[in-house]
């Protein structure tokens, strides 16, 4: 089950990442219209993405998620965009990593 929810998520942050920052490019840096239905497509393949997570619990799939935005939000800026990290958005991404570890974990446990 971990690894099925890990790709999931994989699939998902990539897809909303990838969606935002076309219509990003867009409306911020004037790139071409046609990455609007791009980035609409790529945002509604996040959430098709997300109903195939084995996780039954919507609250704690999206709590867990949402770090797992983060951490991929902040691979991307540096990534694509070369924001490297500071040692605050490292310390920060530790403590996300922690809650999303035991967020999962936790439901492990009790299942």
């Amino acid at each position: 089950m971990v690894a099925k929810t890990a790709a999931f998520f994989l699939m998902a942050v990539l897809a909303e990442l990838g969606g935002v920052y076309a219509i990003w490019r867009w409306r911020r840096l004037g790139a071409s219209i046609w990455l609007v239905p791009i980035g609409l497509a790529a945002l509604f393949t996040y959430a098709v993405v997300q109903t195939y997570q084995p996780e039954t619990s919507f609250g704690r799939l999206y709590a867990a998620y949402a770090g797992v935005f983060l951490l991929g939000a902040m691979l991307w800026g540096w990534v694509l965009d070369g924001l490297r990290p500071d040692r605050f958005d490292l310390i920060g991404g530790i403590l996300v990593l922690a809650g999303i570890t035991l967020i999962l974990w936790g439901r492990l446990l009790y299942t």
